[in-house]
């Protein structure tokens, strides 16, 4: 059967009416040019064809250089070093900081020996940087360690950045990876340079670095076992995490579809269709109780439905973006429509899938399909033109290289994947947890999200490589020439309001990258600014300290306001952004109805492909 009539069947069948459980195989048909191709013979030497031995190559070099292309990193460097050794006048500049320093640096070792710990600094570390805030770092010769360290290191950056001639792209690259081999370095990471590890090893006689010799052993088996971190187990789906009462009513080889079962007298008429990114698992939207979304959204009357992904594998080396949001998305949205035939839907989508969610409205509104209701984009980039950091592992010779490691394997793998997570914020998830753990030995409680952060997926090799080349390195969303179905998608198209939330230390999707969404469709956009991080500022639940926020909406054909002026612009207000969105959702949900019949289960939440390991 052709992949056509497949669809076509497909699409029959998630309209229909009536209560049957839907259960179905969709294939998809990936183009011979990114299909896996067996290892091909040279007729005349016997041997595997050039490009696959090309391919082997740089997939076991990725295997020694945790996926990063040496050749961009060397292509990176060489433009800088040439460049500044033809720049005399930078040079000159590089030197007359370093004499500064230096003498910045004798001025406060002279300034310590007189007024001791009440000396001021003579450089400040950034507001990010904790490594040394314990007041054990003001002692003598620790003050001069780490006080020496910082200078070193914005020597470092400015060395690496502002060298005339280096592309932006380069000095990126650059600026990072000195700061990574600093980072390796820092006084912070030493028995002998840290004075908190000292104190704590003086005190507890040493058995600080026995119980962190014993928990590295235990994560190093784990490690190897390709086991979850210790305290995992006690967050499981569907037992402490993922509990919110639900069926699932639709599946094929790509989903499982969970509707929620509602909690209240009488529902919004409109439903809520959620569709995660499968870079992760669903259940960041549905942690404990406390912290889940899908149960403050069920509580306070709306009908949920939740897209869960299958986690990929080699067998699933050629879905294609677009097959994600054909018998993923759209196959999902078919089925509520179906449940819910005469009601426009309200779709959500976070991180990637967000962006599937922009794609396909766009789809939808150059078709005329005017099922969707209203948008809202967490920590979602539709336009690619300042991704942040990640972009550092994003050109042409670091894509092609992940994609032969991709080619071998059929998928990009979890560690992988997290190995260039930790590295945009070593100091948080690499050197602190080294210091904390094996160091001064304490064993942090295992928290819902750190647990389902350790809980992660793969991404398809088809799919992962035109996603980095569509998104990130053509921006071809933001620009009109993604392709669906053969012609071209506008986000401009898009007529359905938008809701739209950023975080304010995102490192995935910076929020000024996710604010661009205000520049794009002709409809009311309303965007949201949130504390905290791409995963911990969405997790935001009423009653948590320290959460603010702000929004403001841009009405269609209103002037379009660049992030910097928003925020000057736009009150910052105390608490979670959860009241403020689900308010908006509500008066964009119709009137309140019978709640209604749940659709014929195939199991109940949190279904089989959660659990997939």
């Amino acid at each position: 059967m052709t992949a056509m009539t497949s669809e076509a069947r497909l699409r029959t069948k998630t309209r229909r009416k009536t209560a049957a459980p839907v259960e179905q195989r969709v294939p998809s048909q990936p183009p011979a040019a990114l299909a896996h191709e067996a290892p091909q013979h040279d007729a005349l030497w016997g041997s595997v064809s050039g490009e696959t031995l090309d391919r082997q190559v740089h997939a076991a070099l990725a295997r020694l250089t945790a996926g990063l292309s040496p050749a961009s990193l060397l292509e990176a460097y060489g433009d800088w070093a040439v460049h500044l050794a033809i720049s005399p006048g930078k040079q000159a500049q590089l030197l007359q900081k370093a004499v500064r320093k230096t003498l910045r640096l004798a001025h406060y070792a002279q300034t310590c020996a007189l007024k001791g710990k009440d000396a001021a600094d003579c450089i400040a570390p950034l507001p990010q940087d904790k490594r040394f805030s314990a007041p054990e770092w003001h002692d003598w010769p620790f003050n001069l360690l780490h006080q020496s360290f910082l200078l070193t290191q914005q020597w470092w950056h400015n060395a690496t950045n502002d060298v005339p001639g280096v592309s932006p792209h380069h000095q990126d690259m650059v600026s990072f990876v000195a700061r990574q081999i600093l980072d390796v370095f820092s006084p912070a990471n030493f028995i002998a340079t840290n004075p908190e590890v000292l104190a704590t090893t003086f005190r507890e006689g040493g058995a600080n670095l026995q119980r962190g010799a014993q928990q590295f052993m235990a994560d190093w088996e784990r490690q190897i076992a390709g086991k979850l971190p210790t305290g995992s187990e006690q967050f499981t789906p569907g037992e402490n995490v993922a509990v919110t009462p639900g069926e699932v009513v639709y599946r094929n080889d790509l989903i499982e579809l969970i509707q929620y079962t509602p909690q209240t007298p009488k529902v919004f008429a409109d439903p809520i269709l959620i569709v995660p990114a499968w870079i992760m698992k669903y259940y960041i939207l549905d942690l404990s109780p406390r912290n889940s979304l899908v149960k403050y959204l069920v509580e306070r009357g709306h009908t949920v439905f939740m897209i869960s992904w299958k986690n990929p594998d080699a067998g699933d080396r050629d879905l294609s973006y677009d097959d994600y949001r054909r018998i993923g998305l759209m196959a999902a949205l078919d089925h509520v429509s179906a449940a819910f035939p005469k009601r426009p839907i309200n779709a959500a989508g976070y991180c990637l899938g967000g962006t599937l969610l922009a794609t396909a409205a766009a789809a939808m509104a150059r078709d005329n399909d005017r099922r969707l209701n209203s948008i809202t984009l967490m920590a979602a980039q539709v336009d690619f033109t300042e991704a942040g950091e990640l972009s550092l592992f994003i050109d042409d010779s670091q894509v092609r290289f992940l994609e032969d490691m991709m080619w071998e394997q059929g998928y990009l793998d979890t560690k992988q994947m997290a190995g260039a997570f930790q590295l945009l914020r070593s100091n948080d998830l690499i050197w602190s947890q080294v210091l904390r753990l094996y160091l001064l030995g304490q064993q942090p409680a295992m928290s819902d999200l750190m647990a389902w952060n350790a809980d992660a997926t793969r991404m398809p090799y088809r799919m992962h490589s035109e996603y980095l080349r569509g998104m990130f390195l053509n921006n071809n969303l933001a620009r009109g020439q993604h392709m669906v179905e053969g012609r071209p998608v506008n986000l401009a198209d898009i007529r359905a309001p938008i809701f739209a939330i950023g975080t304010e230390r995102d490192h995935v999707a910076p929020w000024v990258s996710v604010h661009k969404i205000t520049f794009h469709p002709a409809t009311d956009v309303t965007f949201l600014l949130a504390s905290g991080g791409h995963n911990a500022g969405i997790v935001s639940p009423p009653g948590k300290d320290g959460r603010h926020y702000r929004v403001a909406t841009k009405a269609a054909g209103a002037r379009y306001q660049d992030p910097e002026s928003w925020v000057a612009a736009t009150p910052e207000k105390e608490g979670s952004w959860w009241p403020e969105w689900q308010a908006w959702l509500a008066a964009h949900s119709g009137a309140k109805v019978k709640p209604p019949a749940m659709g014929a289960s195939l199991g109940p939440a949190p279904g089989r492909y959660v659990l997939q390991r």
